[in-house]
């Protein structure tokens, strides 16, 4: 069926209140849930492809939010901030001050660090950057360590634990043939601030939804308080759909006082929710609450934001 833009949005639009109305009744999306898809991109260059929490809004109601996109253009915007509270998102552009990335998917505070982040593109280099209002300039980059052939990383966290800290990462796979490959390492920062990897650990992990043959099973990852991995996974049909996607719960992970970085995966991933017609690519537990902020990249369907009761507070 080949519908032109507008009707196809339309359609979108009309099937996923018909949807998200049948998962509340068929228990797919927890009662109580918000509900909502608010949007916030237009076009594939504005998806949502990593989310990191920035801060609080001043009445303490609302979040600030970094987003990056997987743009891969020179001059085209790579982070925006998005502030949610009442009523309609805001959204506005962040300067990306240094050496332009190609394809980031992934963005995480860097705990202790006021204003600085890990960004990661898609071939696992690693950009360390300090936010001032609209600015993000580049204090360092550098590979990931470990990368495995035909790796493809959508997905970064960054855990603070015994006053150590340890990253986590993924290459999404592809479909039955590739699970993904989670990785963990201790971190650190060189003395010019360099992000330096210890050792590095993998694990296979297999997505309970979706089932089709190009499922990433790890579309990104974000780490609640006690050390709960929750888990996205998506299935992309091309630039204009269909999509489908899920969040799990994946396992565990620690960080020991020596700063060794267990992860214990789930036998089997307990699914949270599942989303038909988006394709999530950013998972985000907000601090202080038991909200997962989930973004969308729905390539020339734009991008969408909502929140599910997915992390304890």
């Amino acid at each position: 069926m080949n519908l032109p833009m507008s009707r196809r949005t339309a359609w979108l639009t009309a099937s996923t209140a018909l949807m998200t109305a049948l998962m509340t009744v068929l228990g797919t999306v927890p009662a109580g849930a918000d509900s909502e898809w608010q949007k916030v991109g237009s076009d594939a260059r504005s998806g949502v492809s990593g989310l990191a929490f920035e801060g609080r809004t001043g009445d303490g109601a609302g979040a600030h939010v970094l987003v990056v996109h997987d743009n891969k253009r020179t001059g085209q915007q790579r982070l925006s901030r998005i502030t949610r509270g009442e009523g309609a998102d805001a959204i506005s552009p962040i300067t990306w001050d240094g050496p332009e990335p190609v394809d980031l998917e992934a963005i995480e505070a860097i705990p202790g660090m006021p204003r600085e982040y890990l960004a990661l593109t898609s071939r696992g280099i690693v950009y360390r950057l300090k936010v001032t209002g609209s600015t993000a300039t580049v204090v360092d980059y550098t590979p990931l360590p470990a990368i495995g052939e035909g790796d493809d990383f959508e997905s970064l966290a960054l855990v603070a634990q015994n006053g150590k800290l340890g990253a986590l990462w993924a290459d999404r796979g592809a479909g039955a043939d590739r699970p993904a490959t989670l990785y963990a390492a201790p971190l650190s920062f060189a003395p010019w601030g360099q992000p330096q990897f210890g050792a590095v650990t993998r694990r296979a992990y297999r997505a309970a939804y979706p089932t089709d043959d190009g499922t990433r099973h790890i579309s990104d990852i974000s780490v609640t308080r006690s050390g709960r991995i929750i888990a996205s996974s998506a299935a992309d049909a091309g630039d204009d759909g269909p999509f489908d996607s899920a969040v799990s719960d994946a396992g565990r992970v620690t960080v020991s006082a020596a700063g060794r970085v267990r992860v214990t995966l789930a036998a089997s991933p307990a699914l949270l929710g599942t989303f038909p017609q988006y394709k999530i690519e950013g998972v985000e537990c907000l601090p202080g609450s038991a909200d997962a902020l989930l973004g969308t990249d729905d390539e020339n369907l734009g991008g969408y934001l909502r929140t599910m009761p997915f992390c304890e507070a």
